[in-house]
């Protein structure tokens, strides 16, 4: 008889994760895509080995996490809330599990790369702060993805987020953003809400130049990916895209 013994965890104690002590940012789906198209098989043994979660929308990381691993207990994890709506005065202790009980903390936005054009970069600029280590995990950027298929310059490239909503003050963004564009050869992203994509899409073509061209991408990585290039004169000669209530990302550049 062997003189070993298995180590056991003791009943109530919770199993020490293999993972680093960190902050991991997990990218999530663009839409109702498989997760093994577009996430490396690396990212589930992150997900699975963490159990404090800083999360955009609690219903929808919820249903992420079930979407990598139906094995998931749900139940015996920790959600904290980071979102548009948070008070940032609120989030100083998010990190404590990392800081004071050494364990991984993951950070999960609602669609793509967490902290980028997310709410979730105040806690990522709070761990630098912290001198916390913070690991990014590969996977769909929208935005990425949108430059690479749009043949338009992927050197130089600005993201601008919303841009106004009143029509005159949209107006004029988008003739400074396609005089940059043209001046200092740099291609301009921006977004809209998705149930107002179609009024951006028709103020663009009635705000820039003919020449300029207009790239629409939406839908990125789903069944309904839509991704067209045209000057804004072929445009006006076309179909309306069907981007109404899509995801989209719209691009400016020079001919």
């Amino acid at each position: 008889m062997s003189d070993s013994k298995e180590s056991e965890i003791p009943a109530g104690a919770v199993e020490k994760s293999p993972l680093l002590p960190a902050l991991y940012l997990i990218p999530v789906t663009l839409g109702d895509t498989d997760c093994s198209r577009v996430l490396p098989s690396y990212n589930h043994d992150v997900v699975t080995g963490i159990r404090h979660f800083i999360v955009e929308n609690l219903r929808s990381a919820r249903r992420f996490l079930k979407k990598v691993d139906k094995g998931i207990d749900i139940d015996s994890l920790t959600f904290r809330e980071l979102n548009e709506h948070t008070d940032i005065r609120t989030i100083t202790d998010y990190l404590e599990p990392l800081e004071k009980g050494h364990e991984p903390v993951g950070v999960i936005s609602e669609a793509g790369c967490p902290a980028v054009a997310d709410p979730g970069a105040a806690v990522v600029e709070m761990a630098q702060k912290r001198n916390l280590r913070v690991i990014p995990l590969v996977g769909p950027s929208s935005m990425i993805l949108a430059v690479m298929s749009s043949g338009f310059n992927g050197q130089s490239f600005a993201f601008n987020g919303y841009l106004p909503v009143k029509d005159s003050e949209r107006a004029s963004k988008l003739r400074k953003l396609e005089a940059r564009a043209w001046s200092e050869d740099q291609t301009q992203l921006f977004i809209e809400a998705p149930y107002r994509n179609l009024k951006m899409f028709d103020t663009i073509l009635s705000v820039c130049r003919k020449d300029t061209r207009l790239c629409v991408a939406a839908g990125l990585t789903c069944p309904e990916e839509f991704v067209k290039t045209k000057t804004v004169a072929d445009w006006k000669k076309s179909p309306e895209p069907d981007i109404n209530k899509v995801p989209a990302i719209f691009l400016l550049y020079r001919s």
